[in-house]
């Protein structure tokens, strides 16, 4: 019978006594070897199993476990031993029969793994000896990058272009762990982290979806947004249906959403006549906001609208430059 190696890989980012069932069954039947001391040594160790760890010579000394028992398994390290895997595969090409070597994953990287290395990196360069603009920064002097970190994910949408979608999104997301890393150096009482940012998103959305997670009977979409519309005034005191809306956005958008808020909650207050305004500024202004209003009832995004008309104008400006 051919000898067997089994380069077992393991994620670092779960507790190291999470393997399967398969990769217990291996560790416990045939010798193992490692390149080095770690949690996972220890804990296999624990089970009764044992380990020899082989800082130099790792390539014969797995040949030769495994010509003596049938089975050797290596515990790859973090970074998968690649050098090793390649090391074994070139000496096993060279020299058919000598054993078969064999991947065996004993755990895997959950979804969202690589968000904790996001965290860690960000940590390291808002730390001592990291990034010194980084550190220099404040929430304030921060809030123009997301804003257009924000415009960019919406031309990427726009655009129906995924890959750069993906990107922007990564980039909006720096934004949130740098704003999470600052908030860790704020006063004491005033501070949070990046899982407190996490664990409220969790809550909230827990708790506003409880079609989902309570068992409650679901509706149609309207229903599902009236609902959420009702817990989210339940959780927020707020005097004013207005209360909560974001008056730095564009003023188009700003105005489209105010008079949708409005709407919701059946208040007709009619807007003001661009007429009865004597100042020409407010006259434009009144205007804007009426023609706002007929594309809401339109059902029309009146943004969207401005912002196709803006580029189409744009395209026709630059056909003009053209010799």
């Amino acid at each position: 019978m051919t000898a067997r190696i089994v380069l077992l890989v393991t994620s670092p980012r779960l507790p190291a006594g999470l393997l399967t069932a398969a990769a217990w069954d291996v560790v416990r039947a045939a010798p193992v070897l490692a390149g080095a001391e770690s949690e996972l040594t220890r804990v296999v160790r624990t089970t009764g199993a044992e380990v020899t760890v082989v800082p130099a010579g790792a390539t014969q000394a797995l040949l030769d476990a495994a010509a003596a028992h049938g089975t050797a398994v290596w515990l790859a390290g973090p970074t998968g031993d690649e050098s090793l895997a390649r090391e074994l595969g070139l000496r096993l090409a060279r020299e058919p029969g000598l054993a078969e070597l064999e991947l065996m994953y004993g755990s895997w990287d959950p979804p969202g793994a690589r968000l904790l290395d996001a965290v860690e990196v960000m940590d390291r360069l808002a730390s001592p000896g990291g990034d010194p603009w980084k550190r220099a920064q404040t929430h304030r002097s921060l809030a123009g990058f997301l804003l257009e970190e924000c415009y960019e994910v919406y031309d990427a949408i726009s655009a129906d272009d995924t890959d750069a979608l993906r990107e922007e999104l990564g980039d909006v997301l720096l934004q949130v762990l740098i704003h999470a890393r600052i908030a860790e150096e704020l006063p004491e009482g005033k501070r949070w982290t990046v899982d407190d940012v996490a664990g409220g998103l969790v809550d909230k959305m827990v708790r506003r979806n409880p079609h989902v997670f309570a068992g409650e009977e679901a509706g149609s979409l309207e229903e599902i947004e009236a609902n959420w519309e009702r817990i989210k005034r339940a959780e927020k005191t707020r005097e004013s249906v207005l209360d909560g809306i974001a008056l730095s956005q564009p003023a188009l958008a700003l105005a489209a959403k105010i008079l949708d808020r409005a709407g919701r909650v059946g208040l007709a207050v009619p807007p003001p006549l661009a007429d009865s305004q004597v100042d020409p500024e407010a006259r434009l202004g009144a205007g804007l906001l009426a023609t706002v209003a007929a594309a809401r009832e339109a059902g029309i995004d009146p943004e969207a609208a401005l912002r196709r008309a803006a580029l189409a104008y744009a395209d026709a400006v630059r056909a003009a430059e053209r010799p």
